[in-house]
């Protein structure tokens, strides 16, 4: 039986990992005390014991403002970590998924980003992150790269659940409209990649298999001012936030928030590449917001 791990079992996408890859085999779900990417030096060890055939690494440090002031830490989790489970791949045969973002663009483009765009990331998160991918890519092991943008869940902190708590909170909201991405879904990632999966275990076994980089990401695009105005409407359609005190969203500039991290304005990912060779359609971003909050209501 196939034993797949999955790194990062308590974040939003390791969460739905958990479930949408157990028709695939046996899986192993870890987190932070189990295997530590900030140490990677501990983790050939712990991936011995473990024994994987297939390594979703769905850890990396997230804070993006953080990583301006902590930029050492963020490449060491999501640079040299990701870099010694592809060298441990290599050595094992195995294979390797790993979840990478928006942030290696500088947002510049007048179009949505394929995967063979040129990379230029604007902070030290997206820095990171580009860094864990050449390693990868430089490893030689089989390997999907997994592109995603705007990720919420109905768990963990994410925007989704900022501006609900808001919602029900304040009697406006100022928010961003000069930024556009298309919010993904976590549980969307997930099944994703579980699709991924089962197509490249046919793969690799008539040796047809090419590692690639693959953008995944809702349909559509927003703003996030747009996203924020759906997400008010579709909670209170479900009783999430009181129609009486429904507040008032009003559209600012990227200029007058400001934070340590700039941010790309254009954060939109071609999907072409994820039709064309797998065969795979995501929902729309408005789709999958409703079904998330129907997660919430139940």
């Amino acid at each position: 039986m196939t034993r797949l791990l999955i790194t990062g079992k308590s974040g939003q996408v390791g969460w739905e990992l958990q479930r949408s890859l157990q028709c695939l085999g046996e899986v192993v779900a870890v987190d932070r005390e189990q295997f530590d990417l900030a140490q990677p030096e501990t983790l050939a060890a712990r991936l011995d014991e473990i024994s994987p055939d297939v390594i979703v690494n769905a850890a990396a440090y997230t804070a993006v403002d953080k990583a301006e002031s902590d930029e050492a830490l963020a490449t060491t989790v999501n640079g040299d970590a990701p870099t010694e489970l592809a060298r441990w791949a290599v050595r094992r045969s195995a294979m390797l998924v790993h979840y990478s973002t928006d942030y290696v663009f500088d947002g510049g483009s007048g179009h949505p980003y394929s995967e063979d765009a040129a990379t230029c990331p604007v902070n030290a998160y997206g820095r990171s992150k580009l860094v864990g991918e050449a390693g990868i890519r430089d490893s030689g092991c089989d390997h999907l790269v997994v592109r995603t943008t705007w990720v919420y869940a109905s768990r963990g902190k994410n925007f989704l659940l900022t501006m609900l708590r808001l919602a029900n909170e304040r009697p406006e909201l100022r928010v961003v409209d000069d930024q556009i991405g298309a919010p993904t879904w976590a549980r969307s990632i997930a099944d994703v990649t579980g699709h991924l999966l089962a197509r490249t275990v046919v793969d690799r076994r008539a040796a047809g298999f090419r590692s690639a980089v693959v953008n995944v990401a809702s349909q559509g695009a927003t703003s996030w001012h747009g996203f924020a105005g759906e997400i008010v409407d579709a909670a209170v359609e479900r009783g999430l936030v009181d129609s009486a005190r429904r507040p008032r969203i009003r559209a600012i500039p990227s200029s007058a928030y400001s934070t340590p991290a700039r941010r790309p304005s254009n954060s939109v990912l071609d999907l072409s590449l994820l039709s064309a060779r797998f065969g795979i359609s995501v929902p729309d971003w408005r789709v999958a917001l409703r079904l998330c909050l129907d997660e919430l209501v139940r």
